[in-house]
């Protein structure tokens, strides 16, 4: 199985957040059901990529309003994602014992904007810094900030290719 981010985002989306744990455990539920093997590491490198994308963003557990305990990063649909169910994912609620969770929007966006802004101020390569731009646009909807100070910064960037 070889999950697509906006069905990352899917599955994140169906309990509200998820620690990567749950997130490993769920996908791998998931390819047990089709026929593959069941082994929750496998994806560790798909939710990288998801997080990289800004499809997944991570927020601190404490943020996030829970039971104010510390504990792992909970990740919820990010900017660019279009949340979508793999195959079978319907089941995991079935499956997995995890209540909904609800991160308020407020909390994921400031979560996002912080993350984003870090990593333009660590971008080194044109081409991050051009898809940086875009992702730009997406985070200024979904977290309602204006980012143009930091877009003309990551232009330049982008322009040196």
């Amino acid at each position: 199985m070889e999950p697509h981010p906006d069905e990352l985002a899917g599955v994140v989306d169906m309990f509200g957040a998820l620690t990567r744990a749950e997130l490993q455990e769920a996908l791998a539920e998931l390819a047990f059901k089709q026929g593959e093997g069941y082994d929750p590491d496998a994806f560790t490198n798909d939710i990288a990529t998801a997080v990289e994308g800004y499809h997944l963003v991570p927020v601190d557990p404490v943020e996030a309003g829970g039971d104010g305990k510390e504990g792992p990063q909970l990740l919820v649909p990010g900017p660019v994602a279009f949340p979508d169910l793999p195959e079978n994912a319907e089941d995991l609620a079935h499956i997995m014992d995890i209540s909904t969770r609800r991160v308020d929007r407020d909390t994921a966006g400031r979560a996002g904007v912080e993350r984003f802004r870090t990593e333009v101020a660590e971008t080194a390569t044109p081409e991050r810094a051009s898809t940086l731009v875009d992702v730009s646009y997406e985070l200024e909807t979904w977290a309602g900030v204006d980012l143009s100070d930091v877009r003309g910064q990551l232009d330049e960037q982008a322009s040196d290719e």
